[in-house]
């Protein structure tokens, strides 16, 4: 008796699979009734589920943050790198934010200012970097003054004015998070909640 493995093979003209030769019609019957190809991938699925396997493997998809509709495959390419609402931080506070945001928020914020310690002068935070590498430590004294007193006081009064408008500024940034989040939390909501009503049609 021949082995099983040296059996005649016909393919089949619906799946081009290979079937023993003396199950070919009964196959290709069972085949052509209950199988068909998916025109996207090629995989032979069954007929009743074609519909669900295109749409659980090929449709495409909405981006759950921005909702804009992309194939399957790049969606978390798509939600790590380019939605504009993916969540990012500040490279100067570190605060989160909507990448949309970001350029705006890190133009107002890198141009608060702070006080260099070694050399006393009050500095851009989008220049912070550059001045760290070439600062020499030498305190700024091109303000003259009469007496060294004077002079005190001329910086603590500047330094006083400075603060008031770093408070000012914190306090800008502060309220500008604060709507931003929530933003951020109304359109998830709002976005949760359409979802969930096309669900229910």
């Amino acid at each position: 008796m021949a082995a099983v493995s040296d059996e005649a093979t016909n393919i089949c003209s619906h799946c081009n699979r290979s079937i023993p030769a003396a199950n070919i019609d009964l196959h290709y019957a069972h085949c052509s009734r209950n199988l068909e190809k998916c025109e996207v991938c090629g995989e032979m699925v069954p007929k009743k589920n074609a519909k669900d396997h295109y749409i659980s493997t090929h449709a495409p998809v909405t981006c759950s943050m921005c909702s804009e509709t992309m194939d399957r495959d790049i969606l978390d390419v798509h939600k790590g790198e380019n939605c504009p609402q993916r969540i990012v931080t500040c490279e100067f506070c570190e605060f989160p934010l909507p990448a949309i945001d970001l350029d705006e928020h890190q133009e107002f914020c890198g141009n608060r200012t702070e006080l260099c310690h070694l050399c006393n002068k009050y500095v851009r935070l989008r220049e912070r970097y550059n001045h760290e590498a070439s600062c020499n430590g030498i305190p700024d004294h091109t303000a003259t003054v009469g007496s060294s007193r004077d002079a005190r006081a001329a910086e603590r009064e500047d330094g006083a004015r400075r603060r008031q408008r770093n408070n000012f500024s914190r306090r800008r940034l502060l309220f500008t998070i604060a709507i931003t989040s929530i933003a951020v939390l109304l359109g998830s909501l709002f976005f949760q909640k359409k979802t969930e009503q096309s669900d229910v049609n």
